[in-house]
């Protein structure tokens, strides 16, 4: 019985250290810290041409991008402070000129079962771009729109609404200055793959549909000032403070970095 538990110790302590060190890179991880040593992160982009679908399109896509330019550079941030890169450097721009400069195409992929928009880039611009920045990869992250079925409950979790929603979701790449995809978010080498909504645009009014004595229930679009609230909610950390980050742009920050990250010893320090 001792040996079995030794054992069974052993097993723990082994996928402690080892079973966190995943490469969710699309390189082997030394080759990746190899070429990468300095991180280059663009501005955020906002696909306006995507698949959204809101009533007030300009004025949200407005308020987004002014979302953007006041949460970007906590994602700068949060790299730099998992120890994945050297350095990481954020590069000040115009983002709307420099998208429409980088844009190939868009695509909606469906890939192991997630619905997302997939981005190429110029092979040309994108090399200026990388080498003009005097970097060696650079991230780029996009919001656009997608429409995709969702199971959406309602507030005393009794019942449920499964239908197509509309939501705004958030890319992101990791490209070198020969075009090479070297990480990329949604991220395909995880156990579990999935992306979740940066923000939704859409509910279903359980409210109305039981006021009204109706079983239909209508699927609505939020209000512009809901969306603003929503986005202006802060991220508070274990002392429940709030902090310099919006609760839904950390979330997904929090994601992508976490599939960053080397991997933290449960003994302390890094863990390459």
């Amino acid at each position: 019985m001792k040996v079995f538990f030794k054992f069974a110790l052993l097993g723990v302590v082994s996928f402690l250290i080892f079973g966190c060190a995943n490469n969710y890179y699309n390189i082997p991880r030394d080759q990746y810290e190899q070429r990468v040593k300095v991180l280059g992160d663009a501005p955020i982009f906002v696909d306006a041409d995507s698949d959204i679908r809101y009533p007030e399109k300009d004025a949200l896509v407005a308020l987004v991008k002014d979302f953007n330019r006041i949460n970007e550079k906590k994602l700068v941030d949060m790299i730099k402070g998992s120890g994945s890169h050297f350095d990481v450097r954020f590069l000040p721009s115009d983002a709307d000129p420099l998208y429409a400069g980088l844009l190939a195409r868009r695509e909606r992929r469906d890939d192991a079962g997630v619905t997302y928009n997939k981005y190429f880039y110029k092979a040309e611009a994108l090399r200026d771009y990388v080498k003009s920045n005097f970097v060696d990869a650079v991230m780029l992250v996009v919001v656009s729109g997608i429409t995709r079925p969702d199971k959406v409950y309602s507030s005393n979790l009794m019942t449920y609404l499964a239908t197509d929603y509309n939501f705004l979701i958030m890319t992101a790449q990791i490209l070198d200055a020969d075009g090479t995809i070297l990480w990329e978010y949604p991220n395909f080498r995880q156990n579990t793959i999935s992306l979740p909504p940066f923000v939704a645009l859409q509910y279903p009014d359980f409210c109305e549909a039981e006021a009204n004595v109706n079983e239909k229930v209508e699927v609505k679009f939020k209000t512009i000032a809901g969306l603003r609230r929503t986005l202006e909610k802060k991220e508070k950390d274990l002392w429940r403070r709030d902090q310099q980050v919006s609760e839904s742009y950390y979330s997904v920050f929090d994601d992508m970095v976490s599939l960053l990250d080397p991997g933290k010893s449960p003994f302390g320090g890094s863990k390459k």
